[in-house]
């Protein structure tokens, strides 16, 4: 059966007509003018591969994973050294423009078998939500490749994301303070804001840049140029007087949502990998796929960052308020969880725990409802209830650590992330009146 192929463009000698004229494995249905009348063909069903001998350029990461979703791999032509190596880094094939016709048409047949042998069961073109962590074109290699010159491989850092449901139990609160107590034992840390809904860490830092450093990140790995020094010159670093940590802050406005694209935060998260030890996620609450109901899967998804950064955490900490309304708003989240990322097994922190929302012995209160009422894990953590320390440290731009060494926020934090030895370390070198923030 032949494999409908559509194509942009005219290379230098002429391949595309190369390609029609044989009678190979291939059959070459249309000649788009441009590339979006090249990406309308692909999600209309009318070919599993795309050629782009022109245009090459305005390939980004998230139109690569649109594609893929559909089942079409990409074959780009370009005699640049440059551009072949952005593009494998966003997973399309790079080919000289010279390449001979029948070992093009042998290479998408090889990409286009590999392509649906990779597709899960019962998953058909377009069916679901993509991924986007495939390499379409992984079978293409027409061209030898220096090694030395490839991208590389995924570091090994470990992605950490703070999640909960609606209702303001703490998220950005803990996961800030998880990334100053790993800063403060000596890892190297990264942490980002993925929250499409209400970005919030700059504020809590103290920080007065607001150049959404994710969106930057995000926009730079969508073109494939997303390497550690970018990474690095977008991320702002934070001083602490026990330790530095780098922060993507994020979307400075909710309507800037159609920056965090799925495909490029999961390169961002893959090179931050290389850069640091710990990639904390400040997570947003929504889970829903709203796209799917409405049938429309290849749209912008407005919950495509906080999906996508659980679907790739090493480790997820789900935070829920420790009261009547939380509790239950949290069990139910948890299984909206499962059902969104299977397999998942977040450690539950209840926050804001007090005997005025629960009664005496709060903590007992809690374990026993949960035991009766909540899926069979367990609670990981109490965070206590300490309103006074939390407002000090939100004014003054600071972390409990600087601003509340001994209180028992803090200690409680340390203990959910941190070793013993430094859980019992003096906390005496940190300061108590920790001014508004700069950043380097």
């Amino acid at each position: 059966m032949s494999i409908p192929v559509v194509t942009v463009g005219e290379s230098q000698e002429d391949l595309v007509g190369g390609l029609e004229r044989l009678h190979g494995p291939v059959t070459v249905v249309r000649r788009c003018a441009e590339l979006a009348e090249l990406l309308a063909a692909c999600q209309s069903g009318l070919a599993r591969a795309a050629v782009v001998a022109e245009g090459s350029p305005d390939l980004t990461a998230s139109l690569v994973d649109r594609l893929a979703a559909v089942g079409v791999v990409i074959i780009a032509l370009t005699d640049s050294p440059e551009e072949r190596l952005r593009l494998r880094s966003i997973g399309v094939t790079a080919a000289p423009s010279t390449v001979e016709s029948t070992a093009l048409a042998e290479s998408i047949a090889d990409a286009v078998s590999t392509h649906a042998g990779s597709r899960p069961a019962g998953q058909g073109p377009g069916a679901g939500y993509s991924a986007g962590f495939a390499d379409a074109g992984a079978a293409l290699r027409p061209e030898a490749v220096d090694a030395a010159k490839e991208p590389p491989g995924v570091g090994t850092g470990k992605v950490l994301a703070v999640w909960g449901p609606a209702g303001a139990p703490g998220r950005t609160l803990v996961a800030v303070n998880i990334a100053g107590e790993l800063a403060a034992e000596g890892k190297s840390v990264l942490l980002v804001d993925a929250d499409s809904y209400g970005a919030s860490v700059a504020g809590v830092l103290g920080l007065l840049d607001e150049a959404a450093g994710l969106a930057q990140a995000c926009r730079l790995a969508d073109q494939g140029l997303l390497d550690r020094e970018a990474l690095l010159r977008v991320a702002a670093p934070v001083a602490a007087p026990a330790g530095t940590f780098r922060v993507l802050t994020g979307i400075t406005r909710a309507d800037r949502w159609t920056e965090l694209r799925a495909a490029a935060l999961a390169r961002v998260l893959d090179r931050a990998r290389e850069v640091a030890e710990v990639i904390v996620v400040d997570a947003g609450f929504c889970l829903e796929a709203d796209e799917e109901l409405s049938f429309d899967t290849m749209a912008p998804r407005r919950n495509a960052a906080t999906l996508r950064s659980l679907e790739m955490a090493d480790t997820v900490i789900a935070v829920g308020s420790a009261d009547p309304i939380g509790v239950p708003r949290l069990i139910r989240a948890l299984a909206e969880l499962e059902g969104s990322v299977p397999g998942v097994s977040p450690d539950v922190v209840l926050n804001k725990v007090r005997a005025s929302a629960v009664g005496r012995s709060p903590e007992r209160q809690l374990r026993e409802a949960w035991d009766r009422f909540a899926p069979p894990s367990g609670i990981k953590a109490f965070l206590p209830w300490d309103p006074d320390t939390a407002d000090a440290a939100l004014l003054a731009g600071s972390l409990l650590l600087e601003s509340a060494p001994d209180s028992r926020l803090r200690t409680a934090i340390a203990e959910l992330v941190c070793a013993p030895a430094q859980q019992k370390r003096r906390p005496s070198v940190f300061s108590s009146t920790a001014g508004r923030r700069r950043t380097g």
